[in-house]
């Protein structure tokens, strides 16, 4: 029998995980085994994330507490384990795709990316978005495009200029 005080240190503990997460998924934890939730939990600690497994109405106190996160009641039943994402909001989703497709656990309830809710039947939409990493580069990309392409026109004239005083000095000579 989990005491008063423990339970309160539980919601205390969701809470401050909840304040400093960037996305909150969901996942129904129902028929994994010890080993392959193990191997879970430290495949998210490699992203900066971390997956926590209490009950139902502990997380839920914890969110009506910490306000930040809107979960539907209807998505609390069953086994629910909350995955916290840190650094990286996408990553975690990448991460539960991969452990679903291989072994159709856990199943994702809900997932909540920069205050937008996605539905669990939409994990594959969620798990292709780009990463930061990948947001960054394209942005990088994109910027560096067009110096880059100045960069060309520019050494293209200087070689033009080059060539054209290279040809004066042939006649003069």
């Amino acid at each position: 029998m989990v005491t008063k005080e423990k339970k309160r240190e539980i919601v205390a503990d969701l809470e401050r995980k909840l304040e400093t997460s960037t996305s909150l998924f969901l996942v129904d934890a129902g028929g994994m085994t010890v080993a392959q939730s193990g191997e879970l939990r430290r495949e998210f600690r490699k992203i900066n994330a971390e997956l926590k497994v209490a009950k139902n109405t502990l997380i839920k106190r914890a969110l009506d507490e910490d306000g930040k996160y809107s979960v539907p009641a209807g998505k609390l039943k069953g086994n629910t384990a909350i995955v916290f994402g840190y650094d990286d909001p996408i990553a975690p989703a990448k991460l539960i795709k991969k452990y679903f497709d291989k072994d159709k656990k856990p199943s994702l309830k809900l997932a909540i990316i920069e205050g937008v809710s996605f539905d669990g039947s939409q994990l594959t939409e969620v798990s292709e978005l780009p990463s930061r990493e990948e947001l960054i580069a394209g942005i990088l990309g994109s910027l560096d495009a067009p110096i880059s392409g100045i960069v060309g026109a520019i050494n293209a004239v200087m070689r033009d200029v080059a060539s054209l005083v290279e040809e004066v000095a042939k006649k003069k000579a």
